[in-house]
C-alpha cells in the first residue's frame, strides 16, 4: 500500500537487544541514531550490475550511466541477463560503460545464463558460499558479494573488515590511537556475532553524530594491550 515504509528485519528486536547488552558503547549510538534502516532490496541479478557501475564512480556519474544502461532496454524494468548478452557492445559503451566494467557484466550474465549462479539456491546456501561463488565473476570481489549480502540478501551477520566507512567508524568511536586493520576488525566484530549487519549499519550512521567520550572503554584497553605485544622488542 502506498505511503508504508518498508518492514524492518525479522531479526531486529533480537540483534538491538544483543548489541545494547553486549555493548555500551554502541548501545549509546543506537540511542542516539535511532530506527535501524536498512531495508534488504529484492534484486539479484540488478543488484550486481549496479555495484560493478557503480565502482570506483561518484554517486552522480554512476547513477547516469546506470539509468543510460537501462535505457537501451525499453519496455521492462531491467533487462534479463540473457537481453544484456544479446545488447550490442557499442551502444553499452556509448551508455558511458568502461570496456573493464563492460566485461564484467557481461561475465556476471553469462555465469547467470549458464547456471553458474542460480539466485535461487542461495537461500539455502551460507554467507561464505555466496561470497566465493559471486567472487568467481569477474569484476566482484570480496567487499561487493559482502555488500549483495547486505543490502540484497538481508543476511543479519555480514561483517565487512575491508570497508574503510566501517574502520573509521570504529576509530572514531571506540577512540582508538589509529584506524583498526582488518584483521583487528574482525576481531573486535565477534562480540556482536550474530549480528554484525546491524552493527555495521549504526557504525557507519555514528559517523554523523557526536559519540561519547568513550577513551577507557574495554575495547580500546583490550586493542592497546594487543597492539603493544606485537611491537617487536
Amino acid at each position: 500500500m502506498a505511503g508504508l515504509s518498508p518492514a524492518p528485519p525479522p531479526y531486529i528486536r533480537a540483534a538491538l537487544r544483543h548489541l545494547r547488552t553486549i555493548d555500551p558503547v554502541l548501545a549509546g549510538i543506537i540511542e542516539q541514531v535511532g530506527p535501524y534502516g536498512l531495508i534488504s532490496r529484492p534484486e539479484r541479478f540488478q543488484g550486481l550490475v549496479r555495484a560493478i557501475i557503480f565502482q570506483q564512480l561518484a554517486g552522480r556519474a554512476a547513477q547516469a550511466i546506470y539509468q543510460r544502461f537501462v535505457a537501451l532496454f525499453p519496455g521492462v524494468r531491467f533487462p534479463s541477463p540473457a537481453r544484456v548478452l544479446a545488447a550490442d557492445d557499442a551502444a553499452m559503451r556509448a551508455a558511458g560503460l568502461s570496456r573493464q566494467k563492460l566485461i564484467y557484466i557481461r561475465d556476471l550474465a553469462t555465469h547467470v545464463v549458464n547456471g553458474a549462479i542460480k539466485f535461487a539456491r542461495f537461500e539455502r546456501m551460507d554467507d561464505e558460499e555466496i561470497i566465493v561463488e559471486l567472487t568467481r565473476v569477474q569484476g566482484i570481489g570480496r567487499w561487493t558479494a559482502e555488500m549483495f549480502l547486505m543490502f540484497n540478501l538481508g543476511r543479519p551477520d555480514v561483517w565487512p573488515v575491508d570497508d574503510l566507512g566501517v574502520r573509521n567508524a570504529v576509530f572514531k568511536a571506540y577512540g582508538l590511537a589509529t584506524p583498526p586493520s582488518p584483521r583487528e576488525l574482525r576481531e573486535i566484530g565477534e562480540r556482536w556475532r550474530p549480528y554484525r549487519t546491524v552493527a555495521v549499519w549504526y557504525l557507519w550512521q555514528s559517523t554523523r553524530i557526536v559519540t561519547p567520550n568513550v577513551i577507557s572503554t574495554p575495547l580500546r584497553s583490550a586493542l592497546s594491550r594487543r597492539r603493544a605485544k606485537a611491537q617487536p622488542v
